[in-house]
């Protein structure tokens, strides 16, 4: 534990460059008289290390000093990358290495690992802007980043309605988008993007393939989601909102919808803000505007009013009903 405490400390010095007996205690966790104690410690063993007096004094390493850690895994160069998302990094067997792994990056790495930390950003790009859904279950998510990783080619049977379908996919990367995996592959010569969660057999095959070396996982989901977003059907609905719950508007419909809106003429006799949207997928949109309940009105078109109206009837109705189960 000791060990462990005195090189944390040297890396934070060298990450951070000088800082004040005080900060050190409150990272390492312990009192600023063991952290003088360390800091002793380290200097006998021959690390430059010092400590200044005065308003302007703290703990530091002689400039230019580095030291080369090798005690880094495979693992936690891994785990790097995602550590800024622990919820994914979790998913993807990472989440208990992913603290060590902050600061031994900031040291030096071997080139191997670098290797490592090289491939991980061509093979996963994490888009953490959300369409709306929340985290699912991915109960193929490992097998399939392992495939991903080790270039083997993939069975999978993909639900599609109420039917599957098989398919045998070359995995060239995993995105993560608003809390949702995405694995994108080839079939054939035709790039696909798959949702991790409707995967329901995943069986890698022993037989690698070769990696395009031109891919680029990045640059194809930025193209391709914009692709999506400019193709997505969508409705214009005129409504009028209660001035302090559009932020909740935002929430059920999305931030760009309500942003890019139409601010309307006309006074408003509860000084209601009205605005026409254009909100994706016309079927859903009656379903996510009724979770504004009083606080929203919907003014055109009718059969959005209509559809809206339904919705309120049959929740009165199952709640007069009462009683559950």
């Amino acid at each position: 534990m000791r060990a462990s405490r005195l090189v944390t400390l040297l890396l934070l010095l060298q990450t951070r460059g000088r800082m004040t007996a005080a900060e050190l205690a409150r990272e390492l966790e312990v009192s600023e008289r063991t952290v003088h104690r360390d800091v002793d410690e380290l200097s006998a063993a021959g690390v430059p290390i010092y400590a200044e007096r005065g308003p302007h004094g703290g703990v530091r390493l002689v400039e230019g000093y580095r030291t080369r850690l090798t005690g880094m895994t495979g693992e936690e160069a891994e785990a790097l990358f995602l550590s800024g998302l622990p919820g994914p990094a979790a998913q993807l067997g990472l989440g208990t290495v992913m603290t060590a792994a902050r600061l031994k990056v900031l040291a030096a790495l071997p080139a191997e690992m670098r290797g490592r930390a090289s491939r991980l950003v061509e093979r996963f790009y994490l888009d953490a802007a959300g369409w709306f859904q929340p985290a699912e279950e991915v109960p193929h998510l490992a097998t399939v980043a392992d495939a991903v990783w080790d270039c083997r080619r993939l069975a999978i049977l993909y639900a599609r309605g109420d039917a599957g379908v098989e398919r045998e996919v070359d995995p060239l990367g995993l995105v993560l988008k608003g809390g949702t995996w995405y694995l994108v592959g080839s079939v054939g010569e035709e790039l696909r993007t798959y949702r991790v969660s409707r995967i329901r057999e995943a069986t890698p095959s022993p037989e690698r393939f070769d990696r395009p070396a031109d891919f680029d996982l990045p640059g194809y989901w930025v193209e391709s989601s914009a692709a999506y977003e400019r193709e997505a059907p969508r409705l214009e609905v005129e409504v009028r909102v209660a001035p302090d719950r559009v932020g909740d508007l935002m929430e059920l419909v999305g931030r760009e919808p309500v942003v890019s809106a139409q601010r309307l003429d006309g006074s408003d006799p509860d000084g209601w803000e009205r605005l026409r949207l254009r909100l994706p997928w016309p079927e859903e949109v009656a379903a996510r505007l009724v979770g504004m309940g009083e606080s929203l009105e919907v003014l055109a078109p009718p059969e959005v009013r209509e559809q809206l109206l339904q919705l309120a009837r049959g929740a009165l109705r199952r709640h007069e009903e009462g009683g559950g189960p």
